[in-house]
């Protein structure tokens, strides 16, 4: 999902081991043919490794530039926002993710909704969304600071927020029964300029993803839900 300022390649592959975009991919696996939608596609990244993992990809995305981007990396490109009508989309499908999109909509709920009726009866979801109760969250919020910034946690394009309990009632309200929830931290190999990456960094990089799976309502910068569908909705 993007607005017109993230026409640069601010979204991007987050390939470390430990990120949501390696729990996404590791958890669909190959995909052997099967159809899958990346809803919120921005250029078009993470559909290209779904489609080299054997996955026929539908990628789904507001920004005409990022889609054009888009064209050529998986099978298909469809341009639409999701807070008007719902596209046409050739499903159904066998995995729908919704990579790191909900938190810019303002109804999050009613596109999840409506997307998930093209998933196939067996099909899973996957969903990613930042964790607004991490640690550093709450000690700014303490020092009287809530500032937005251009990308993470308080991207200044973020609407919706979720904690680990929010995020978990959501889901339900949408009709998904949760089968796992897996949490990410802090993308140190992002933050960290480059002259520090090195095994010091991986092993303080193992050492935070192991704390978040401690306290996942505190140190886990991402969750990410791998539900079915329930038909509650």
């Amino acid at each position: 999902m993007s607005d017109p300022i993230y026409r640069l390649p601010i979204y991007r592959l987050k390939d470390d081991p430990h990120s949501s975009h390696s729990v996404i991919l590791g958890r669909l696996g190959e995909g052997r043919g099967r159809k899958a939608l990346d809803v919120g596609a921005a250029d078009g990244f993470l559909a290209e490794r779904l489609t080299a993992q054997g996955w026929n990809v539908t990628a789904l995305e507001r920004d005409p530039v990022l889609a054009a981007r888009a064209q050529g990396r998986c099978k298909e490109v469809v341009v639409a926002d999701l807070e008007a009508a719902p596209p046409l989309l050739h499903g159904p499908f066998d995995a729908i993710v919704y990579g790191d999109v909900l938190e810019h909509l303002g109804d999050p709920r009613a596109a999840l909704v409506a997307l998930d009726r093209t998933l196939a009866p067996e099909g899973t979801v996957v969903v990613s969304v930042p964790n607004v109760a991490h640690l550093w969250i709450r000690l700014s919020l303490l020092a009287g600071r809530f500032d937005y910034a251009d990308r993470g946690i308080l991207d200044r394009t973020h609407l919706r927020f979720f904690t680990r309990r929010t995020f978990v009632a959501f889901l339900r309200s949408a009709g998904l029964a949760l089968d796992e929830l897996h949490v990410t931290p802090v993308p140190l190999p992002l933050v960290v300029p480059a002259r520090w990456h090195g095994a010091g960094l991986r092993g303080l990089h193992r050492l935070s993803a192991r704390a978040a799976r401690i306290w996942p309502g505190g140190l886990a910068y991402q969750f990410v839900a791998v539900c079915r569908l329930t038909g509650a909705a």
